[in-house]
């Protein structure tokens, strides 16, 4: 199939193709959890899309979680740490920002990752970034303001950050860890394998959260909508979108992965024109097309 896919679509379209599904994924992710903020807590969302993750995942992993269990021992450390910050961290703290922060604030700060990933690699020593990949970061982080903005420039000025924005930010410094550290990972372990470890380390970092809220948090509201939302976070931005961001990162290392999450507030756009019923202005096209150059860029 991949080889198919080479062969239609070219190098240059197979990566653009690679780095639009996860972020389409997660654009949806963040639709749903609006929807249901009134009717299911933040941590009990989180806790309930990992667990739901795990057992979809769980029957098809197994017999390679067994076989690599020694190697996933091995790197126990990085095991740690990509559970903590990509599975537990980021989305809890997603959720709980979104509680108390508008959504174009988190559509801003969520494009802050590939910032942090160039500055953490840069740091480290990990990433060595030509004119041409810190170009096209400019560029695309262009098109999303642009977006965010409406075209008005001004609107930016009158943002003003809480404690919410704060918790959104830091969950943009833990998807920047995590995707650094993913590419650590050995490339012999097998990535169902890997992901079903993540989630179970992440749901036991979660566990003392989602007990807590349980304590002190309203009843689920269980109606259909809850149900297929559930469902829909379980399956496609937990399991989909995660093994698909991890072929990116192999593919095209974390810089360029990274770069993809500017798709998210472009797919967020058209997800909201087609299912909300809003308008299409001019800025959204010239702002989808600035993050696309930039994306392409080498």
């Amino acid at each position: 199939m991949s080889a198919y896919l080479e062969r239609l679509l070219g190098p240059r379209g197979i990566t653009f193709f690679l780095l639009t599904l996860p972020s389409l994924c997660w654009a949806g992710n963040f639709i749903v959890a609006r929807a249901l903020r009134g009717a299911i807590g933040p941590l009990t969302l989180s806790f309930s899309r990992w667990l739901i993750a795990l057992l979809v995942l769980l029957p098809f992993s197994w017999p390679a979680l067994r076989r690599q269990l020694p190697l996933l021992c091995q790197q126990w450390r990085l095991l740690l740490l990509t559970s903590l910050t990509g599975i537990a961290g980021f989305n809890s703290l997603v959720y709980l920002g979104l509680q108390s922060t508008p959504a174009t604030n988190g559509l801003l700060l969520n494009s802050t990752i590939p910032v942090f990933i160039c500055l953490l690699g840069s740091l480290s020593g990990v990433l060595q970034l030509r004119a041409a990949q810190w170009g096209g970061l400019v560029l695309s982080l262009c098109g999303v303001v642009l977006i965010i903005s409406h075209g008005q420039w001004q609107r930016l000025a009158n943002l003003s950050f809480s404690s919410g924005d704060l918790l959104v930010l830091l969950a943009m410094l833990c998807w920047a860890i995590y995707t650094m550290a993913l590419r650590q990972l050995s490339p012999q372990l097998d990535r169902l394998a890997l992901m079903t470890a993540q989630i179970g380390l992440g749901l036991l970092w979660l566990l003392p959260a989602w007990l807590w809220e349980q304590g002190s948090a309203a009843p689920i509201q269980w109606q259909w909508p809850v149900v297929l939302g559930l469902g829909y976070v379980g399956l496609v931005p937990s399991v989909l979108a995660y093994l698909l961001y991890g072929a990116c990162v192999n593919r095209l290392g974390p810089a360029r992965a990274g770069l993809s999450v500017h798709l998210i507030p472009v797919f967020g756009v058209l997800l909201a024109v087609a299912l909300l019923g809003e308008q299409l202005q001019w800025f959204h096209p010239l702002g989808m097309v600035l993050i696309g150059l930039g994306l392409l860029c080498r």
